[in-house]
């Protein structure tokens, strides 16, 4: 067979249509999503059983890492930020049959990754000291946050290239594989927190040092094995690097979806670094327990994010395949899903807030603190399931700027101030109420948002297919 029979036979295989629009979508959204839900549930068990350990060397252990975490949530939101602007740019090129352009998008999404790690190395070399000062003057909390962020940030490539692979996969309607990588690397670095930080085995005993070391090299694993799914099997989208010539165009379409959702991770970021500054003038035991919360609501956040995953790509093939009616089942799906879940992580936070505090070893003080404010924090969980869902939507059908301003909203605009106010004047007992609030008000964004998006761009739909 000559190699123009060869392509001429690729691209006829490629036209045929994928399962993203002939599949049932109940079963195609579950069968996408489960093992991404699976997958993410699994990486927030980590993150709880990570801070368990910490929490066992001290509260001020678990104070630096929790001081720290701010960054770890700007390298995900790069990551992922980046990612979602694949994802979209992929799935919606796929659905609209243009097979070139999905591929020179995967082969810059891998580009990109190394571009990400270069900012992230250079701040974790020369300013990691600087920022942890920032919050504090207590020498050991200042060591031990310097040497996890200096790791962490200096070894972030192998998370950059891991979440632009799944990502990749997952474009293409492939779930499986982005799980495996997923729980590989969790259970990895669930293995290795023990060990190296406690010194078990023959290891020694590197404590902070440890975990990020074992964080790391779960990302490697994680990494590695990805890129090896990525090019040993065949998926509608094909990775050229040998081939590679940047596209500015193609950047642009990447960003024009993911800067957006970027920014809408980094400001969960900027606001954990503002909630963690007005914190610690009350007590580094605040600061803790507003870690712990960010690690448990992970196992409730977690599934859904899974659930924005498996979605996303049947939301942006329908919609580049102009089908109207798969489009808005697979919406109000997920929708119903999200707001399941959440429902049931609100019972467990109101419920059950002493234990679950109790497993970060906590001080009386950290529990005083702690039972009150995840009671009154879970009170957001339903509206952000459905402010989630929508934000899947417009990031699937190329508006990622309508996420970003309700994530605006969400966590800059309107938490931090009504932060502010309430620890200034009614104490650190009614901080936590910022977070319902917040939810709340931008949840009528999402709404208004989402009925003039349908009623300009979905709605007619029906209309051109026939």
């Amino acid at each position: 067979m000559s190699i123009k029979q060869h392509n001429l036979l690729q691209e006829m295989n490629q036209i045929k249509e994928n399962k993203m629009g002939t599949m049932p979508v109940g079963k195609l959204m579950f069968s996408m999503s489960l093992p991404a839900m699976f997958s993410m549930m699994i990486q927030a068990l980590y993150n709880i059983i990570d801070s368990i350990f910490v929490a066992m060397i001290g509260e001020k252990a678990l104070a630096a890492v929790s001081l720290v975490f701010p960054i770890q949530m700007l390298i995900i939101a790069v990551g992922v930020g980046t990612g979602v602007g694949l994802n979209s740019l992929i799935s919606r090129r796929l659905g609209e049959k243009r097979f070139e352009e999905a591929n020179s998008a995967a082969s810059h999404g891998i580009v990109i990754s190394f571009f990400s790690w270069s900012m992230f190395a250079i701040f974790g070399l020369f300013f990691s000291g600087s920022f942890v000062r920032f919050f504090t003057d207590s020498s050991l909390v200042v060591d031990y946050g310097i040497s996890y962020c200096t790791i962490v940030t200096v070894f972030s490539l192998f998370i950059f290239i891991q979440i632009s692979v799944e990502k990749i996969m997952q474009a293409t309607g492939n779930m499986l594989f982005p799980m495996i990588c997923m729980l590989t690397g969790a259970i990895t670095n669930i293995i290795l927190d023990p060990i190296l930080i406690f010194g078990l085995f023959g290891m020694p005993r590197l404590e902070i040092t440890g975990a990020a070391v074992a964080t790391v090299f779960a990302q490697f694993v994680s990494m590695s094995l990805g890129l090896i799914f990525l090019f040993t099997r065949k998926y509608d989208v094909h990775v050229k690097i040998k081939e590679f010539r940047i596209d500015y165009k193609t950047v642009k379409n990447i960003y024009a979806v993911g800067l957006p959702a970027m920014i809408m991770q980094a400001i969960g970021s900027v606001m954990l670094v503002g909630m963690n500054a007005i914190l610690i003038t009350f007590s580094e035991a605040a600061v803790a327990v507003l870690g712990i919360y960010f690690k448990l609501q992970s196992f409730i956040f977690m599934p859904v994010f899974g659930l924005n995953q498996g979605t996303m790509p049947i939301l942006g093939y329908n919609y580049g395949a102009k089908n109207r009616e798969r489009l808005i089942k697979a919406f109000k799906l997920a929708l119903l899903t999200a707001i399941s879940i959440m429902t049931m992580g609100t019972i467990i936070f109101q419920l059950f807030p002493t234990q679950l505090i109790m497993l970060f070893n906590a001080t009386e003080e950290m529990l005083g603190i702690g039972v009150r404010a995840l009671r009154i924090i879970s009170l957001c969980f339903i509206p952000a399931a459905i402010g989630i869902i929508t934000s899947t939507l417009f990031q699937a059908i190329g508006h990622g700027f309508l996420s970003l301003w309700v994530s605006l909203l969400r966590q800059l605009i309107l938490i931090l101030p009504l932060t502010w106010f309430l620890s200034h004047y009614w104490g650190l007992n009614y901080v936590w109420f910022s977070f319902p609030l917040a939810e709340i008000f931008s949840l009528a964004a999402s709404i208004i948002f989402y009925i003039k998006i349908y009623n300009k761009e979905i709605k007619p739909f029906n209309d051109l297919n026939t």
